[in-house]
């Protein structure tokens, strides 16, 4: 588990935590509204101020139980969406990886569709299809009344979706490879320095101080976030960072040089340069 996987799974562990505390609380407040209920005999009408504001804080509990209950749902959902969100963040050191083998299953994917249609022309049928049983061969048949229009096991929009998402991945990679062969150069400032830390795809903000509450207003404004972890400012390391990271005053290069121009002239096709 990398860094990245690591703080998913921190975030996941805290929002569970703050789950359970909300029950425990909530727990707990009913059943102190309810040891103050015992105390009302059955059926006693209100006695006075004193009764009043003794059944309010009764009741105040109870409403405070079922917020607290629902503060709990509301972490529970967002401790599953996270544990259930399989997206590949490009913030991840290992997206290319990853984003690599995901391609390589959509192609395969590709194949095997175009593979079992083009079977199903040549036969009428599924069955017999190398490496699928009849069972799935059977389902395959069925399903295809969902798209009369369409006589084959995998609707033209199956094979359509997947290559978009062949294309968008093939995409997602060689932006992220192209960032990583960037080379991106850091700098100093007065008061520290700037690092763009490719291998943690992050432009990195180092202050020998406590920066000013102005300065942390600013640098949050330009997208940067203090991370613990690394003791520095951080945002993803890409030209918007950069460019970003140009427009704060505070983290100016000492020699007064413009940290856009510092940096090395991207390829594009054609041998072109930005």
């Amino acid at each position: 588990m990398n860094d990245y996987e690591q703080k998913k799974q921190d975030r996941i562990d805290r929002l569970h935590a703050r789950a359970d505390k909300a029950r425990a609380q909530s727990d707990a407040l009913w059943k102190e509204s309810g040891v103050m209920a015992s105390a009302i005999p059955s059926g006693q009408p209100i006695h006075g101020g004193t009764d009043q504001r003794y059944r309010n804080r009764m009741m105040g509990k109870m409403e405070k139980s079922f917020a607290a209950m629902d503060k709990a749902e509301y972490y529970e959902r967002r401790a599953q969406a996270a544990e259930e969100n399989t997206a590949i963040s490009s913030d991840d050191p290992e997206a290319i990886a990853k984003l690599t083998k995901k391609l390589e299953g959509l192609q395969k994917a590709q194949e095997y569709m175009k593979a079992v249609n083009d079977y199903y022309k040549a036969t009428g049928t599924c069955q017999g299809f190398p490496g699928l049983s009849d069972e799935e061969a059977s389902k395959l048949e069925d399903g295809m009344k969902y798209h009369p229009w369409d006589k084959k096991p995998f609707a033209s929009a199956s094979l359509s979706n997947n290559n978009q998402n062949i294309n968008t991945t093939k995409k997602r990679i060689q932006k992220l490879t192209e960032a990583k062969e960037q080379g991106y150069t850091g700098w100093t400032f007065e008061g520290g320095r700037v690092e763009a830390n490719g291998d943690k795809n992050r432009l990195q903000i180092f202050f020998d101080e406590i920066p000013s509450e102005e300065v942390r207003k600013e640098l949050k404004g330009w997208g940067f976030r203090w991370a613990r972890s690394e003791g520095a400012w951080q945002r993803q390391l890409t030209d918007n960072a950069i460019y970003a990271a140009s427009r704060i005053k505070a983290i100016q290069p000492t020699d007064g040089t413009n940290p856009v121009k510092i940096q090395p002239k991207r390829k594009k096709q054609g041998g072109q340069t930005r």
